[in-house]
């Protein structure tokens, strides 16, 4: 029995002798350590090259010409929450005779997204003025959507022969 008894208090102390080699020291110092993200800016980029929606034959029937845009890309480098509007319009249609804007329509079609936010599409039915053209909410931190939009243009019936230009202005705020 007196051998048990010396080896419980030598169990302890050994035990007791452990936990005190943990114990916080008697003196320590920390120190506070932050890091900053920082937010970019928020950009949209669009075909700069003439694009060529199409041809149609001179009729005596009004017709649309349809075609692919290109892709346009915004990238929202704010690194928040805040979302954003995308819009598009574009100038008359000049040549031999002029084509109003409000003869062209816009289809954005379904973004490719990626990080975190939800993309709505919006088709305009006319681009004589800018429309909005694709929305996006419930943002987290940096994101980048990439659309290719079909652009159609009614051409009135009797249009003159000719190559017919204008303008299609995106911005995003």
């Amino acid at each position: 029995m007196r051998k048990m008894i010396i080896a419980s208090a030598a169990a302890l102390f050994i035990g007791g002798a452990g936990v005190l080699a943990l114990a916080v020291p008697a003196s320590a110092a920390t120190t506070p350590v932050t890091v900053q993200v920082t937010g970019g800016a928020l950009g949209i980029s669009a075909p700069v090259a003439s694009v060529s929606l199409g041809t149609a034959s001179g009729s005596s029937s009004a017709q649309t010409v349809t075609g692919s845009l290109g892709l346009v890309v915004v990238s929202d480098l704010r690194a928040g929450v805040a979302g954003w509007v995308a819009t598009a319009g574009s100038t008359s249609f000049v040549g031999p005779q002029t084509i109003l804007g409000s003869a062209a329509t816009y289809t954005p079609g379904t973004a490719v997204v990626v990080g975190i936010a939800t993309v709505t599409p919006l088709s305009l039915a006319s681009m004589i003025t800018a429309g909005t053209v694709q929305t996006a909410t419930a943002v987290l931190g940096v994101n980048t959507a990439t659309w290719d939009p079909s652009i159609a243009v009614t051409l009135p019936a009797g249009a003159q022969a000719g190559t017919y230009s204008a303008t299609i202005t995106h911005s995003v705020s």
